[in-house]
């Protein structure tokens, strides 16, 4: 099991309690979880995330094995094309965007470069749909979630595109899976950390008419609970509970 949505460094809007790498290593013991596909959560809030990305590389460096680095990389700023290939040359296993906070709009041709450009590099493209609940937010906390229309935008801009998305739920899934031709549905992989288990169901209704293998693991730590994921997978009905998520690693 591999776990594609795991945050280390502070949160700007509240505390989280130790968003370290070597708690999260203890995270992953306590979850039989392989390994996880980390980000820097500060850099999402920085206008140049350059900074953030060497300081995630060397958070994770004691524990390469096991933590994977996911920069960040903001396709409207200076040199960016310099700063994917440095990623991907220092073992990035994917890259973080996150257009909402940097006031990137649905159709923004820097993102779709960006996502072009991860896929010529054989990277997955990492997109956030929210950090928390919109009744949850700081009131300094403007930027809205990621819309759909910015991942249907994304997965048509190329055939070599590959989208990881994180944190949505089930509403925002069918909006994007069945506005996409069957081609653009394969490009995208969405992970079940922010998809309702019992009693609604979600994840088994999901799993029933998109397919298990769209789906990859989850947590969103430390801004959400790790057993709550693992969890919907355990409370899965009786005919889904062999269901196989996507692997990611090969994507």
């Amino acid at each position: 099991m591999i776990d594609v949505n795991a945050l280390v460094g502070p949160y700007p809007f509240r505390a989280v309690p130790h968003p370290d790498p070597d708690v999260l290593v203890r995270v992953l013991d306590r979850e039989k979880t392989e390994r996880a596909w980390v980000g820097h959560l500060p850099s999402a809030f920085h206008r140049d995330p350059a900074a953030g990305n060497a300081e995630l590389f060397a958070a994770l460096k004691p524990h390469a094995q096991r933590l994977r680095a996911v920069p960040a990389i903001r396709p409207d700023w200076p040199r960016w094309e310099q700063a994917l290939k440095d990623a991907r040359d220092s073992g990035a296993v994917a890259v973080r965007a996150y257009p909402p906070q940097w006031q990137l709009g649905p159709h923004d041709t820097a993102m779709a470069e960006l996502a072009i450009a991860c896929g010529e590099s054989k990277l997955p493209l990492v997109l956030t749909v929210r950090f928390e609940d919109l009744r949850q937010r700081h009131p300094l906390d403007v930027a809205g979630d990621l819309s759909a229309a910015a991942i249907r935008s994304l997965a048509r801009a190329g055939s070599g595109v590959r989208l990881v998305v994180t944190a949505a739920g089930r509403d925002m899934i069918e909006e994007v899976h069945w506005g996409l031709t069957p081609a653009e549905q394969e490009r995208v992989l969405w992970d079940i950390s922010w998809i309702w288990g019992p009693p609604e169901d979600h994840l088994a209704k999901l799993f029933r008419t998109i397919g298990s293998r769209r789906f990859v693991y989850g947590t969103h730590w430390p801004l959400r609970l790790t057993q709550t994921p693992r969890a919907n997978l355990d409370l899965l009905p009786d005919d889904l509970s062999g269901a196989k998520l996507g692997d990611p690693e090969t994507f």
